[in-house]
């Protein structure tokens, strides 16, 4: 039986009380050949066969997402891609876009029948708290501005692997940072495209 862990939020998502969400317990992950094991279950075909449907699924993907288009597979869900920007300088990242990642919307009816197929019960685990950085806040500062300093810029990606927090955690602590008028920290863009730059002296 499915298992799942209570995972709680970090402070300042909520007002000063402590909120946990449920997070499935996963154990490993399954490989290509494996799942290609697993397809074979509810398909009467072969296995070089069902590898050159995937490969064909992936090769599409690869030559129409780029050209703005997303890709839709019934039962399955729909494909997108998220851009993001990189540079040295602040001023030449919007001619450097790149495909940062790829968002996947399931369909309804995936959905559906994952709900009919789960029955969850909670892990013995103990609720795990949000990962706490080794780093000061005044070492954390630093260390953003190193960043920033190098590349013109900072994305909340760069802060998570620079303190070790979750990006979640990320996000609030940098909103703190921001609102320090002594950080020397601002921000540029919103959504995807938000990223952390060196604010300028008034």
């Amino acid at each position: 039986m499915p298992k799942y862990i209570l995972q709680e939020l970090p402070k300042g998502m909520t007002k000063g009380e402590n909120v946990v969400y449920p997070k499935i317990q996963t154990y490993t992950t399954h490989d290509f050949e494996t799942v290609l094991e697993h397809m074979k279950t509810y398909a009467n075909v072969s296995t070089g066969t069902m590898r050159a449907v995937l490969e064909a699924l992936a090769m599409t993907m690869t030559s129409w997402m780029p050209l703005g288009h997303n890709i839709k597979v019934d039962g399955l869900g729909t494909f997108s891609l998220s851009l993001g920007y990189e540079g040295k300088e602040l001023k030449e990242k919007y001619n450097h876009i790149y495909i940062k990642g790829i968002n996947f919307k399931p369909d309804p009816e995936l959905l559906a029948d994952l709900n009919r197929e789960s029955n969850f019960e909670r892990s013995e685990m103990e609720v795990k708290s949000p990962k706490k950085s080794e780093l000061s806040l005044e070492e954390r500062i630093a260390k953003a501005k190193s960043v920033i300093e190098e590349k013109g810029f900072m994305t909340l990606n760069d802060y998570a692997r620079i303190t070790g927090f979750r990006r979640t955690a990320s996000s609030l602590d940098l909103k703190k940072i921001v609102a320090s008028p002594t950080s020397g920290i601002t921000t540029q863009g919103s959504g995807s495209h938000k990223v952390w730059i060196k604010k300028e002296i008034e």
